[in-house]
């Protein structure tokens, strides 16, 4: 076959350094579009972008040329350079949690990332996470998750 295809779905999680809530409500939508621009770019199309004060979710297909690592590394760096003049003191924590996702699970991913200020009234991103890695049976030592 000449021609290399693939079709990588990815739930992406980061938080903010300490989970400090430094994405105010009015900005959220901006950056929002601004972190799905850098995507377009990287040739990585974005599906779907939301989050809360303290952290954002991003569902997207993975470019067939980059690597996740490449790909979290290029999307942080650029929303915290759009983020900076409004808020100096923003940062992203140092990790991020990358788990596949199924073409059949789309909707449902992107019903959730669209539903995360109300999902976090009643739950913490730190809860949230465990139970992301839990669900994918992801191995983890508490100590290395959080910055």
């Amino acid at each position: 076959m000449p021609q290399s295809l693939a079709r990588v779905l990815i739930h992406l999680v980061f938080s903010t350094k300490n989970r400090e809530p430094t994405i105010a409500q009015d900005i959220r939508p901006a950056l929002h579009a601004y972190i799905g621009g850098i995507l377009d770019q990287l040739g990585c199309s974005p599906l779907r972008v939301g989050g809360t004060a303290d952290h954002v979710h991003i569902l997207f297909a993975l470019s067939r040329t980059l690597t996740i690592a490449e790909t979290v590394e290029e999307t942080k760096k650029g929303a915290s350079k759009w983020m900076k003049p409004a808020t100096p003191d923003f940062w992203w924590q140092a990790g991020y949690g990358a788990f596949s996702v199924a073409q059949s699970q789309v909707a449902t991913v992107s019903r959730y990332i669209e539903r995360q200020e109300e999902h976090h009234r009643v739950q913490s991103f730190q809860d949230e996470f465990r139970q992301l890695l839990s669900r994918y049976q992801l191995p983890y030592d508490e100590r290395y998750v959080w910055d």
